[in-house]
């Protein structure tokens, strides 16, 4: 079990803490071993009810939620040549995989950063609870990956052409912009979190209605409601054209300052990735979410180890964008190539090609 991750078990309720909050509860290989370890056996444990998730930051419960997956990890482990960056991300996504397929009721607390890794967390759970401090993100382009932990399939579900925007921009959303997206179910009050999370163990029952009452009780009596508006219509209008470059240049035409800030941050992406983004999103709309899970473990082999490219480690994207946002932090990732239209199709496809034979795959059991 990892130090980061704390279980208890109150009357049937199976609680989790993630405590690193330190690096905002970012998940190492111990925490996802300690968290798909208590997961399969409370989902086997029929007198675990309900299973409840909170974060923690330096001031103790709640706070922030996870920020997703250990990058200074990734990018020690990929220029070392460390087989557990392999691991990690085959346990991280069976994870993934199981949080949708618990059989109980499972209760996510996301007061805070919810990035990344994060939300790979708490799209399976059934209630997902949100704050005014919640903010939610899949910013992988920004350090030349993709949205990844099942992201091709919750993003591809989400209204519109918002899920490509999430992919692509890596724009972080407040808790009513994320409840009406369907990345989130309640709005609690930060306040009132210990309070319900404490009464989680006194309900009768984990019936919907009992559930609901108890969300009831806890939540405000005015919730902001998100109003998508001109933004709306401009993601539909300019994330819905079929390439990257029709993108670009959509937003290129528009003079609107939405328009011209949301191009400013995709060109700080890395171009390659953003089309592997969108060509991803696009895909999972129509697999499951194992399908997904199987294609994004090709994928992410694929960022480290471009053969394609005649790439791995240092030279690839991925440990570049890392290196530049957290390691050197110079903010300036020399991308290969630096600009959208140097990017072709034979750079992109291969992504999508698996590197192991069906029966191999490292989730192919996945259901």
């Amino acid at each position: 079990m990892s130090e980061f991750v704390h279980t208890e078990v109150r009357q049937g309720v199976g609680m989790i803490t993630l405590a690193r909050p330190k690096a905002l509860n970012a998940l190492n290989l111990d925490m996802v071993r300690a968290l798909l370890g208590t997961l399969h056996q409370w989902q086997a444990d029929p007198s675990i009810a309900a299973v409840a998730l909170r974060g923690s930051d330096k001031n103790g419960p709640f706070g922030q939620f996870c920020a997703g997956g250990d990058i200074r990890f990734f990018h020690e482990a990929a220029l070392a040549g460390n087989p557990a960056l392999e691991d990690f991300f085959t346990e991280e996504y069976a994870l993934n995989h199981l949080t949708h397929h618990l059989g109980k009721p499972f209760i996510a607390f996301l007061d805070g950063i919810v990035y990344g890794g994060g939300m790979g967390l708490c799209q399976g759970a059934s209630h997902r609870l949100v704050t005014a401090n919640t903010k939610m993100a899949m910013p992988e382009t920004l350090i030349g990956l993709f949205a990844d932990v099942g992201g091709g399939y919750f993003l591809s579900r989400c209204p519109g052409a918002s899920g490509a925007w999430l992919a692509m921009t890596g724009q972080a959303i407040p808790a009513a912009h994320a409840i009406a997206l369907g990345l989130a179910d309640h709005w609690i009050d930060a306040a009132q979190q210990q309070a319900a999370w404490n009464a989680l163990p006194a309900l009768p029952d984990f019936e919907a209605a009992t559930l609901q009452a108890w969300i009831a009780k806890h939540a405000p009596a005015h919730m902001p409601v998100y109003e998508a508006g001109a933004e709306g219509a401009q993601i539909d209008k300019h994330f819905s054209q079929p390439t990257v470059a029709a993108i670009f240049a959509s937003l290129q035409a528009d003079p609107d300052p939405w328009a011209q800030a949301t191009l400013a941050g995709l060109r700080k992406r890395s171009p390659l990735m953003l089309h592997v983004a969108l060509e991803h999103v696009r895909r999972a709309a129509g697999m499951t979410l194992a399908e997904d899970l199987r294609m994004e473990r090709d994928m992410v082999r694929h960022c480290f180890h471009a053969a394609h490219l005649g790439r791995s480690g240092a030279a690839t994207d991925t440990v570049e964008g890392i290196r530049a946002l957290v390691v050197d932090k110079d903010q300036q990732p020399r991308w290969n190539p630096s600009r959208i239209e140097d990017v072709q199709p034979d750079m992109v496809a291969p992504f999508f090609a698996s590197p192991w034979p069906a029966f191999a795959h490292p989730l192919k059991d996945l259901a």
